[in-house]
């Protein structure tokens, strides 16, 4: 069934003729959000050969270790909000009533079916108008399956799209006794990514272990600083020494809309000075809070704020903007 998936997703894109411009580092460069997720239930492989078709820049991969040190391709430590694993394993639930990716082997993830994102207390699905939740027949993958995937498809179309993996909760693989960092990288180098000029981006929110595979691990990969909350603007300076780019969420470049002119912070501006390249979290045009339109989000970040590039869970529309 998967493989019918990835082959009819690929005929139905590859027959566009469209192909983004974006793909130096002086361009606006799309990244594939956990694949084609607006689409697709995420970072299935159904939703990344979807996401590839669509020609961005690179394709995200969010990883979590398993019990037996596989780096899993999913968005958080928990299982409970894109699988069955409360059906299929209704005992192996934490204190905290939450399955976590740590506790099961890769074999024993391999039983779970992927769906669309919903919340685990209620049951109801995140984003309602997209893929049904419940329906299909996905699963969860490793980063090895997923680069094998992509670089598979880059042999056999000609493109060279890149991997954007991004280690989460560091801090909690630690005290769980794994490094999921030296995991990763070994991993990435293993595959050919090694240094800045390999079309590889690697990310995390925890600065103190992004520092940590620069200086430590030693990694010469193009690293990109994550950030979340306002105090972390003020440590752009401290970033630009280990990192090569900047992961801000959209609301910390936005200030205040003046009529039809929007103001925005110096976040962009300061990174900029700093050499790091700033690329943005999340373009969803089903989600588009303060904006009036997918395209009115894009124009006035890509361009007006002036980031560098940006996650997106509807890469073919971002890259049809950015060709136009």
């Amino acid at each position: 069934m998967k493989q019918i998936y990835v082959l009819f997703f690929l005929s139905l894109f590859f027959g566009c003729k469209t192909e983004t411009k974006t793909t130096n580092m002086q361009k606006k460069i799309v990244i594939a959000h956990r694949g084609a997720s607006g689409y697709l239930p995420e970072h299935t492989m159904e939703a990344k050969a979807m996401a590839y078709a669509m020609n961005p820049d690179y394709i995200e991969q969010d990883l979590v270790l398993s019990k037996d040190n596989v780096p899993v391709v999913i968005h958080d430590i928990y299982l409970d909000d894109v699988t069955d694993v409360a059906e299929k394993f209704p005992e192996r639930k934490r204190e905290d009533e939450r399955f976590y990716v740590i506790d099961f082997t890769f074999d024993e993830l391999q039983q779970l079916s992927v769906t669309e994102r919903f919340n685990p207390k209620t049951g109801v699905q995140v984003y309602p108008n997209r893929f049904p939740k419940g329906k299909g027949n996905f699963k969860l993958h490793s980063l090895q399956e997923e680069i094998e995937l992509i670089q598979g498809l880059n042999t056999s179309t000609g493109k060279n799209i890149g991997i954007y993996p991004e280690i989460k909760n560091p801090e909690f693989h630690h005290q769980n006794g794994k490094d999921i960092a030296k995991i990763t990288l070994n991993i990435l180098s293993e595959y050919g990514y090694i240094t800045k000029k390999d079309k590889c981006m690697f990310q995390c929110f925890d600065a103190k272990e992004l520092e940590r595979v620069r200086t430590q691990l030693q990694s010469e990969l193009f690293l990109v600083q994550l950030i979340e909350f306002p105090e972390e603007t003020k440590q752009l300076k401290h970033f630009a020494a280990y990192a090569d780019g900047l992961g801000p969420w959209y609301k910390q470049i936005l200030d205040k809309k003046e009529g039809t002119q929007w103001k925005f912070t110096t976040l962009v501006e300061e990174a900029h000075k700093l050499g790091l390249k700033v690329h943005q979290y999340t373009f969803r045009s089903d989600q588009l809070d303060e904006f009036t339109s997918f395209e009115e989000m894009m124009q006035v970040l890509l361009f007006e704020a002036n980031v560098d590039g940006g996650f997106t869970d509807f890469p073919d529309k971002m890259v049809t903007f950015l060709t136009r």
